[in-house]
């Protein structure tokens, strides 16, 4: 490594402050799954009957002349945890897994989801469902050509669309005679009815300011300047993710489970601030603190949330340019916009700036992450008293540490579903338990917990693996070994602007040099009250460049299939380090 670093470069470490995790609802047991084999299909209690689902959505495709409807699982915004009233993949197939997706032809029906859900899905789905064991577009699409006829119609819901994830549907669909329709009236919300759950209606407010890093205003400018400095001179952003509004305007609500956002779009012209969200939300309060009683450019204009592709649309008729982040911009949306009016680039501007911390903002996580581990320990210490008596499982494991941080100050609940994992669960790098699938923790087993919190200053993530009794020869070399690897990347002086996929194979060096490994990302992002996992900061190839003020967990783990887990993850922070020679 010596002679790729001999420039001169300026050099930046990474200081530890503690936490991370990785999404629920998560992996079940493997036992009780359907068997659609035999006659009368044997099916678990646990599988959904979609029979009627079904029916009424084929009848919303019949009238929209459709002999497919592609079903994905997640939001108009690209979300990483979606709320109750857009979980359409989950209602209409029964399988509530995080990641997968759905098609519903005339006759069948199938979902396609990765190896952490298949027993989950076997659980959930009725035999009127396939379960194809793979993700990728190209198997979706060749599904999708086997069943249906030349000539006829495969619908989507533009707003569920990424605009990767359109081009590739389209590009694999073409010279096929199957055409591709963007319908923006969602047919499962229709054939749901009145039984879809509402929208939520919570107060939209701001934050007290001491809880904030700057005001609306002073953000507001930053990215008028990025406008006016870009070279293709954009005269309009549009910002499409819950967490960029949330930030730009340091408001935030309860829209969506363990992250405080709600529901909107923000069109920010070099003229005008344009926010396109439910009116009704805000308080009186609320509406002067964004100076909505004027038309200047320092005036917010509320819109309603609904209109966002008309208001796109009118604003796109002009003499403009408008800039969108590639990567949270729905088909939706994009379609209405002239390519030769649009910019595109991978991520927004606000997602570039609020990934690097002003000092206010540091020390606002840090305070965070000071009372959050009052929290972890006090649970620690809980658990070295209550397991030897037999009394704990991972259920109640997982409620109690959750109760621990809301009686901390600020707190507003936790920032993802805690992972409480025993033995052999602990090996499922997404499991959680539940009130009616759980096991008792014990002695004789490694506990792995992964949990955070949401608290008005900070995101907290951290991950601990303790083990009460005699761990193995095999388990303690695994233990050391995961945290060598979180320590060497935590100790790690590199080049400013050095890509986190550089440097992650720190984190797994010392398992490596014995043949182990473990296949989940070895780090993310974390916000100010805002995302647990806050893209664009991370390890993996599509991260942004590491910079000084930035915040990433650092979490090697590995796991035994069937036997035990381990996982110990902490949040550094990018500072920049003083070196012999600079």
């Amino acid at each position: 490594m010596a002679q790729a670093y001999w420039q001169c470069y300026p050099w930046l470490v990474l200081l530890c402050a503690c936490a991370w995790s990785y999404p629920g609802p998560e992996s079940l047991g493997r036992e009780d799954v359907r068997d659609c084999s035999t006659n009368p299909p044997r099916l678990p209690v646990t599988a959904v009957n979609t029979t009627m689902r079904l029916a009424a959505l084929r009848q919303q495709m019949e009238k929209s002349n459709l002999s497919a409807y592609i079903i994905p699982d997640t939001d108009a915004h690209m979300s990483e945890y979606i709320g109750k009233h857009d979980e359409r993949r989950a209602w209409i197939s029964g399988f509530t897994g995080s990641a997968g997706t759905a098609v519903v032809t005339k006759k069948k029906a199938a979902v396609w989801t990765d190896s952490r859900y298949w027993t989950q899905a076997e659980r959930q789905m009725d035999c009127n469902w396939e379960l194809h064991k793979e993700v990728s577009i190209s198997s979706i699409v060749a599904w999708i050509l086997a069943e249906v006829p030349d000539g006829e119609n495969v619908g989507f819901d533009p707003f569920l669309f990424s605009v990767g994830s359109w081009e590739n549907y389209d590009q694999e669909l073409q010279d096929s005679n199957r055409h591709l329709l963007s319908i923006t009236t969602n047919l499962v919300d229709v054939a749901w009815g009145s039984e879809r759950p509402p929208v939520p209606s919570q107060p939209i407010y701001a934050l007290p300011k001491e809880f904030t890093g700057s005001t609306w205003q002073e953000k507001v400018s930053a990215i008028r300047s990025y406008m006016q400095n870009h070279t293709m001179a954009p005269t309009g952003v549009l910002l499409s993710a819950l967490d960029e509004t949330a930030w730009l305007f340091n408001l935030r609500s309860s829209d969506i489970p363990y992250n405080p956002f709600f529901y909107s779009y923000t069109l920010l012209t070099d003229s005008s601030i344009r926010l396109f969200v439910n009116k009704s939300r805000f308080s009186l309060e609320t509406l002067q603190y964004l100076n909505t009683n004027c038309t200047l450019p320092m005036c917010v204009q509320l819109e309603d949330y609904s209109q966002i592709r008309d208001g796109v649309k009118a604003y796109a008729s002009g003499n403009v340019k408008i800039l969108i982040g590639i990567s949270y911009t729905t088909y939706g949306v994009y379609d209405v916009i002239p390519k030769e009016k649009l910019v595109t680039e991978t991520y927004s501007p606000v997602m570039l700036i609020k990934a690097v911390k002003n000092s206010k903002e540091q020390a606002l996580l840090k305070a965070s992450h000071v009372r959050d581990a009052v929290a972890v320990i006090q649970y620690l210490v809980w658990l070295e008293k209550n397991v030897p008596k037999g009394t704990v499982d991972e259920f109640s494991g997982a409620e109690h540490i959750d109760q621990l941080r809301r009686n901390e100050n600020f707190s507003s609940g936790p920032s993802f579903e805690t992972i409480s994992a025993s033995g052999l669960n602990a090996a499922l790098a997404h499991y959680s338990p539940t009130k009616e699938l759980h096991r008792k923790l014990s002695l004789d087993e490694m506990y792995l917990v992964d949990s955070g919190g949401q608290y008005w200053d900070g995101t907290t993530d951290i991950t601990r693996t303790v083990h009460w009794g005699t761990p193995t020869a095999f388990q303690k070399e695994a233990y050391t070994r995961v945290l060598m690897g979180n320590i060497d990347l935590s100790r790690l002086v590199f080049p400013a602007a050095t890509s986190g996929r550089v440097v992650e194979a720190f984190a797994r060096r010392a398992l490596w040099e014995v043949g182990l490994n473990y296949g989940h990302g070895t780090g993310h992002g974390i916000g100010n009250f805002l995302c647990v996992h806050e893209w664009p900061v991370g390890f993996q190839y599509n991260n942004m460049a590491m910079a000084k003020g930035m915040f990433t967990s650092i979490e090697p783990g590995y796991y035994q299939d069937g036997e035990f887990g381990i996982r110990l993850e902490d949040v550094a922070l990018v500072v920049e380090a003083k070196t012999k020679m600079n």
